[in-house]
């Protein structure tokens, strides 16, 4: 039995959240000197809606795993001293085997020993049998624990009783109750804190384990992804085995909501089970994509676009500012901010008029698909296909989250077991996956061609993804990872949660996206003053005109798309609906070579920093001519179909 270790009362302040997006766990490590709580747990539990509820600083939540990344850290702003909360990203067990789980599990290691620090392990209140795995694991460590049952008012809706005094004493350990995303229960846990201890060690710890076991005591997370799977199976055995009789003995089912079949809990209960069905998840997904097409595409893109660029930028502000600027006596000055490639007129029109409304439909469509549980049903069915490119399904996450933001989502191949799947899904989210921003605007762009003409679009594209995809899973060594994955309950989305998320990620678009619009529209200004844009549209024009069949003055996007990606799709589109306009072959052809394009300069460093120099140089590489090469075959193929006439 492992001895009984106290903590002293909890620290309290409130202060922002940062943080550390280094790859290396041990500089996570937690010292001796700052109070810390630690919040520990599976995939999909609420640890990040814990951590907003103790600190006050939102993080997105979600309502499937893989959110969390990297380590969080806040002040806990409830009580009268000074504590830091630290969110993990989630593990199924503390023996890692991904990058993610390895951050994790060095950070627990870097507990044992120190008096100032404790975990707070959230557990989700339906899944006791998962989450006692973790808690043995952390009396084998010795670490302070408090148990944290989270969304216990779920648990209470399928009919769970759980004794979490008879559960504390067996354990040895303070269970508290919580319903994070209400803050329900968060001050009584708080309160628990001084009272954490190690958990009981239940069982014998298996021979063949004990290596393992002790490297993850000495925080030596760089060996841990090398411990043999089977040992960590036999491991993993035991300890179920100890938590399923705790639950059984402290844990009772009754029966759960009854009524009408109409009943919430039986409707999403059906739904999720449509939602994986080989055959009805298929019109689900369909469903689902033309929903967010009408939203976004129509709604975000056609009504909200032409209010704000025709109606509010076009009536009212760009001619204020023009009238302002033509009392300015120099013409530098004049042109910097209302010219033909001025900051205003171009920069702050192209970043709030055109797509501030897209993104923001397009996030509000996102925070409802991943509050209501459908993202991860969505990776259980498509496995089989991901298979094909040598990835499994968990790669979903990543790739749905770069429909948000390609840099995250490059950030997010941590949670993928494997170095061959964490490169393959980052060359595909650097070829194929166009982030929120440009996403729209291709929207946008369909929404005036023929659908026969998106679908060669979408067909050209998902071709391009699949078949590079298929080589790397040849050409790269390595294997896929085992496919495990939490299905967490469809539930309703939040709205609350919801808009919070929206909100948050408008301002990250504000605060991250429009300055760079604003220097690309700056550069190009300079490169037009001093008579340097001409001469780089003439470099350009062999590929823009030659190959693509496009007006050399797409050479001006394409330069920009160097820096971002969704301000050349903006361009484009601009383009297609001035006097001269672009063909359906030209739309096309511009909207498969720029959603190939690299997504942007901050994607090429995250890259860098997840993967190293030589991976980010050989994707930029690669992509940049695949991305012409495709498009001029595109070209031509509708140029011999005959269907489309060529201006």
């Amino acid at each position: 039995m492992a001895p009984r270790k106290g903590l002293g009362a909890p620290a309290l302040a409130t202060v922002g959240a940062t943080s550390d997006h280094g790859r290396n766990p041990q500089t996570n490590a937690i010292d001796d000197q700052t109070r810390r709580i630690v919040l520990v747990g599976n995939p999909n539990v609420g640890k990040s809606a814990l951590f907003t509820a103790l600190t006050g600083h939102h993080v997105t939540v979600s309502n499937y795993p893989g959110t969390t990344v990297e380590i969080t850290r806040g002040r806990l702003r409830i009580g009268s001293d000074n504590a830091e909360v630290v969110d993990s990203p989630g593990v199924n067990s503390l023996l890692a085997l991904t990058e993610d789980e390895q951050v994790t599990s060095a950070l627990v290691a870097s507990l044992r020993g120190n008096p100032n620090a404790v975990v707070v392990q959230v557990a989700d209140a339906k899944n006791l049998r998962r989450a006692l795995l973790i808690t043995l694991e952390l009396g084998q460590i010795e670490v302070p624990t408090v148990l944290d049952l989270n969304m216990t008012d779920e648990a209470e809706g399928h009919g769970f009783e759980i004794d979490t005094q008879g559960l504390s004493e067996a354990l040895g350990v303070p269970v508290c109750r919580t319903v994070a995303t209400r803050a329900r229960g968060v001050e009584e846990l708080v309160a628990a804190i001084s009272r954490a201890r190690v958990p009981l060690n239940h069982f014998a710890l298996p021979e063949e384990a004990r290596p393992a076991v002790a490297r993850l005591k000495a925080g030596v997370a760089s060996e841990l992804g090398a411990v043999d799977l089977r040992v960590v199976a036999r491991y993993t055995e035991a300890l179920l085995a100890r938590a399923d009789s705790l639950v059984k003995s402290y844990v009772r089912r009754r029966r759960g909501p009854t009524g009408a079949w109409l009943h919430p809990d039986r409707l999403a209960h059906v739904l999720g089970a449509l939602s994986v069905h080989p055959v009805w998840g298929w019109p689900m997904l369909f469903l689902a994509l033309g929903a967010v097409y009408l939203f976004v595409g129509r709604l975000g893109a056609g009504t909200l676009v032409d209010l704000l660029e025709h109606g509010l930028f076009g009536r009212l502000i760009n001619p204020a500012v023009g009238a302002l600027f033509a009392r300015v006596p120099w013409p530098f000055v004049r042109d910097l901010f209302v010219g033909p490639y001025g900051l205003v007129t171009v920069g702050l029109t192209y970043g709030l008029a055109i797509i501030l409304p897209i993104v923001a439909t397009f996030f509000l469509a996102f925070g409802i698909a991943e509050d209501s549980g459908y993202l991860p049903r969505l990776a259980a069915m498509l496995d089989r296909l991901f298979r094909a490119i040598g990835l499994n399904g968990k790669a979903v996450l990543p790739m749905v989250l770069g429909l948000g933001c390609d840099t995250m989502a490059t950030m997010t191949t941590r949670i993928l077991a494997t170095r061959k799947e964490r490169l393959i899904a980052t060359l595909m989210l650097a070829l194929g996956v166009p982030c929120s921003a440009q996403l729209g605007v291709l929207l946008a762009m369909v929404s005036v061609v023929p659908a026969s003409a998106a679908c060669v679009w979408l067909i050209s594209v998902m071709a391009t993804v699949v078949v590079v995809g298929w080589l790397a899973a040849r050409v790269l060594p390595g294997q896929v990872g085992l496919f495990v994955l939490e299905l967490p309950p469809m539930r309703m989305p939040g709205l609350g949660n919801v808009l919070a998320k929206t909100a948050a990620r408008v301002e990250w678009y504000l605060r991250e996206a429009v300055p760079l619009f604003l220097v690309g529209t700056f550069l190009l200004f300079v490169l037009d003053r001093v008579g340097a844009l001409p001469g780089l549209i003439r470099i350009g024009e062999p590929i823009v005109v030659g190959l693509l069949g496009l007006p050399r003055e797409a050479a001006e996007a394409f330069l920009i798309g160097f820096l971002r990606r969704d301000f050349a799709a903006t361009r484009l589109f601009d383009m297609a609906r001035g006097v001269a306009g672009l063909t359906t072959i030209q739309l096309v052809v511009s909207m498969v070579t720029i959603t190939l394009f690299i997504p942007c300069i901050a994607n090429v460093f995250i890259i860098v920093k997840e993967r190293g120099w030589r991976v980010a140089a050989a994707i930029t590489a690669f992509v940049f001519p695949l991305a012409f090469a495709v498009g001029g075959l595109v070209r031509w193929a509708m140029v011999a179909a005959g269907t489309w006439g060529v201006r």
